[in-house]
């Protein structure tokens, strides 16, 4: 396959293919080729100056020429179907008036609603687990039309409807719908020179040989004038992609009057990172009391089994974490000092690395609870000291090296970014 990130190297020679394929995408409702929607535009020029070099370069035969287009399950079953038709029919209407030479070997087909797509879209996804399963389940096991009698008495397309009270279906149609209004194009050509690794008859002369270029896209009429004799063609802005990231504080350090912020970043397929900062720096020198402590922490996590309607930052999750953190604890007696007197974070910082598991809780619609606990080991060199005539008395020097908890947060979670929501819990239905 020959995607459309590869047609620069393959039309210099690089990548010999048999085949490529090119998706165009349509408005919820329409057949209407839009340049400016999903970047048809630099599809579709990309595919005419690839038609262009298959058909001006004698060693490469055109074999196959196929369109195959698709709908969403909104509408009617033959709504969707006669959609469609008329899709295929738009994009091979195009094709022809291009590329007229090549006119009589396309071949149209539509598949109506393209459960298949939709199958696989939902298999690759990070739906929830549970829902996740659900919907594959009915995609595979429950016929489009269940008739008994002769007469429907179920459908395919109600039982994903009805899932969840509707949320399953909802989270697909923005999520899902969009990709199988489409067109997918496929060109298969046949090459007319000997196979890789056999001998060549004759060596092209260098004049012949430095004429290769990239194909430029063979559009006999300019682009401004193919848009303005469609007058269907709208400019519109392309749609966004998601973007998820959170801001959140654990509420148990704040209550231990420890201020501290972090934020997390969705990086796709569950996985995401974050990085947070504490900071306190408390004292009273009359009465030797000293609650300080600074330090920062990295990690990363995987989210599994959202639960129902949850952002993709919520449910389940396991992860590793480092931490480096400096602190001074003394109440009026003894005090504990991790890192070097009057030193900084980096000298002789105390650190800690282990292994998370936790739950984030939604509890609105762009609001979590993230609960937290963490095991892991924690080293470093601390001091015991004594304060006494408004001097801190040196008693010991300590190496630590403890196993076991090391990590607790309960943490109020803000869920930022492009479609980083929850769709239930007090949020938008």
């Amino acid at each position: 396959m020959l995607s459309l990130t590869n047609l620069a190297a393959w039309a210099d020679g690089i990548m010999p293919v048999d085949t490529f394929t090119v998706e165009v995408y349509y408005r919820q409702g329409s057949a209407r080729i839009d340049s400016a929607y999903q970047d048809n535009r630099n599809k579709l020029d990309s595919l005419l100056g690839v038609l262009h070099k298959l058909s001006s370069d004698s060693t490469l035969r055109l074999d196959r020429f196929s369109i195959m287009s698709g709908a969403s399950p909104e509408g009617s079953t033959s709504l969707n179907r006669n959609l469609s038709k008329r899709r295929s029919q738009s994009i091979g209407n195009y094709l022809r008036r291009r590329i007229p030479s090549q006119a009589s070997i396309i071949t149209e087909t539509h598949a109506g609603i393209d459960w298949d797509n939709l199958r696989t879209k939902v298999a690759q996804s990070d739906m929830p687990c549970k829902e996740k399963e659900e919907v594959l389940s009915i995609l595979d096991n429950t016929p489009e039309w269940v008739i008994k009698n002769g007469i429907v008495v179920d459908s395919r397309k109600k039982q994903l409807m009805d899932l969840h009270r509707g949320n399953s279906w909802r989270y697909m149609e923005k999520h899902f719908f969009p990709l199988l209004r489409r067109s997918l194009v496929e060109v298969q050509y046949v090459s007319l020179l000997p196979a890789a690794g056999t001998e060549q008859v004759s060596e092209p002369d260098a004049e012949q040989t430095d004429t290769v270029e990239m194909p430029q896209p063979l559009t006999p009429v300019p682009a401004s004038k193919m848009e303005a004799e469609d007058s269907r063609m709208i400019s519109e802005p392309q749609q966004q992609p998601p973007f998820y990231m959170a801001v959140k504080t654990n509420l148990l350090y704040d209550a231990l009057l420890v201020p501290n912020a972090g934020v997390e970043f969705y990086l796709g397929k569950g996985f995401s990172a974050s990085g947070s900062w504490m900071y306190a720096w408390w004292k009273k020198n009359r009465r030797h009391r000293y609650w300080r402590i600074y330090g920062g922490e990295l990690a990363i996590r995987k989210y599994f089994c959202r639960p129902e309607g949850g952002s993709p930052l919520s449910g389940h999750h396991l992860g590793v974490y480092g931490q480096i953190l400096t602190y001074d604890f003394e109440t009026g007696g003894r005090g504990y000092m991790g890192g070097k007197p009057g030193g900084t974070l980096w000298e002789k910082m105390n650190y800690t690395a282990g292994l998370e598991y936790g739950y984030s809780l939604p509890i609105a619609r762009r609001l979590n609870i993230d609960f937290v606990i963490g095991l892991g080991y924690w080293g470093g060199t601390y001091y015991e000291y004594l304060p006494m005539d408004n001097h801190y008395v040196w008693q010991a020097t300590k190496q630590r090296h403890w196993f076991g908890p090391t990590k607790a947060e309960i943490s109020l979670v803000w869920l930022l970014g492009r479609g980083n929501h929850n769709l239930k819990k007090g949020g938008k239905k």
